[in-house]
């Protein structure tokens, strides 16, 4: 390839990288993303789709939640992205869970959100199983989009109606601005966002060797269509996200719950397991999920680990079917003290990070912070 020249060179076109992309050219800049691969194929895609806004940590990354799910809703229909339901419910099953529920609903982030009694939960979220409930939280900011769908059709967007260029199975061996080389030649920037996913030795190893960062593993599964008529209100979770999501797990009231789950749950914190179930449009349901960490996690899937999302999803709804048609796992960056990095690596050149698997639910407003003082100028 001759060389081209642009005003930002995106290195990555997972989720976070794209979502630089629109923050650049929404600004008037030229763009080109360059990835060493033919499409999107790790976490941006192996996750739920699941835009979460209740739950996360309060302050930055609660707010940066809220403003990427507003920039999903702008986005999804120029891009064609359907939104395939919105809302959470978080069924409690124990008195200590109702209580962080309580807790939760009292608080600035949980404004807009209800607490149902069993009878609420019964009458509104029937394929809840409200007899083994003692409350529920409801929450109206979520999303869900089917992220194998959802990233392509972002880049196709951003290419075919934002003007964006696209270098795919391109590797990028150096980056020297204005310079960059890359297996399909040099290219001209004048300023480069590189991000690198879950690859620490690529780009700039020596920077992310100076954080405490590993890989975090997840199982993930979906079983079968539901049957007609099986409609979730939205995505759900259960008491051991209460005792997980920092935005619950945080507040005071969470002490006592986590005290009963490290009791009642051991097998399935032991593998980090929390419940998150979503729909497709087909009517199959997304479980998960679980959280190993590791440098290099191994590829194996026990199926124990399956079975007790499986059994967490039994116990929260009303289930159509529980034959699992599909499984795969995921792969993360993990840091026990960040939930994103945003790093100067070298003049002109800007390195982002996800550490949280929050990906999905702040990307569109991490990019927009690493990039503020430069679209600014």
């Amino acid at each position: 390839m001759s060389t081209r020249v642009f005003d930002l060179a995106i290195v990555g076109a997972g989720i976070v990288g794209l979502a630089h992309a629109l923050a650049a050219v929404k600004a008037g800049r030229r763009v080109v993303v360059i990835d060493r691969d033919a499409q999107a194929n790790s976490a941006s895609i192996r996750n739920f789709g699941f835009v979460t806004v209740t739950g996360q940590q309060q302050g930055t990354v609660w707010n940066r939640a809220l403003r990427s799910r507003n920039i999903w809703a702008e986005v999804a229909p120029k891009a064609g992205i359907e939104v395939i339901h919105r809302g959470t419910a978080v069924i409690a099953h124990r008195p200590e869970a109702a209580a962080v529920v309580e807790a939760f609903v009292a608080s600035e982030m949980g404004a807009g959100c209800e607490m149902l009694s069993p009878a609420q939960i019964a009458a509104r979220l029937p394929l809840l199983r409200h007899e083994d409930a003692t409350a529920c939280l409801w929450s109206p900011h979520e999303m869900r989009v089917e992220p194998r769908l959802a990233v392509p059709k972002l880049a196709a967007w951003l290419e075919a109606e934002m003007g964006v260029t696209f270098l795919r199975n391109t590797l990028v061996k150096e980056i020297e601005l204005p310079r960059i080389r890359t297996t399909a030649g040099v290219i001209e920037a004048g300023q480069a966002v590189v991000c690198p996913g879950g690859d620490f030795l690529g780009l700039y190893p020596e920077l992310w060797a100076r954080r405490d960062l590993d890989l975090c593993k997840l199982h993930m599964l979906r079983l079968a269509p539901q049957g007609t008529g099986w409609v979730l209100p939205g995505s759900i979770m259960n008491d051991m996200s209460l005792g997980r999501y920092l935005g619950f797990s945080e507040l005071p009231a969470a002490e006592a719950l986590k005290a009963v789950l490290a009791k009642e749950e051991a097998p399935s914190l032991d593998n980090g397991i929390h419940l998150i179930v979503v729909q497709s449009a087909d009517g199959s349901l997304v479980v998960g999920d679980s959280h190993h960490y590791a440098t290099t996690p191994d590829p194996f899937a026990p199926d124990g680990v399956d079975e007790l999302m499986i059994g967490h999803a039994r116990r929260a709804l009303r289930l159509g079917s529980d034959r699992v048609v599909e499984r795969w796992i995921g792969i993360y960056p993990h840091s026990k003290t960040e939930a994103a990095l945003i790093e100067d690596a070298a003049p002109g050149v800007r390195a982002v990070m996800v550490t949280s698997g929050t990906g999905m639910s702040t990307s569109f407003a991490l990019a927009e912070d690493a990039l503020s003082g430069w679209l600014a100028g």
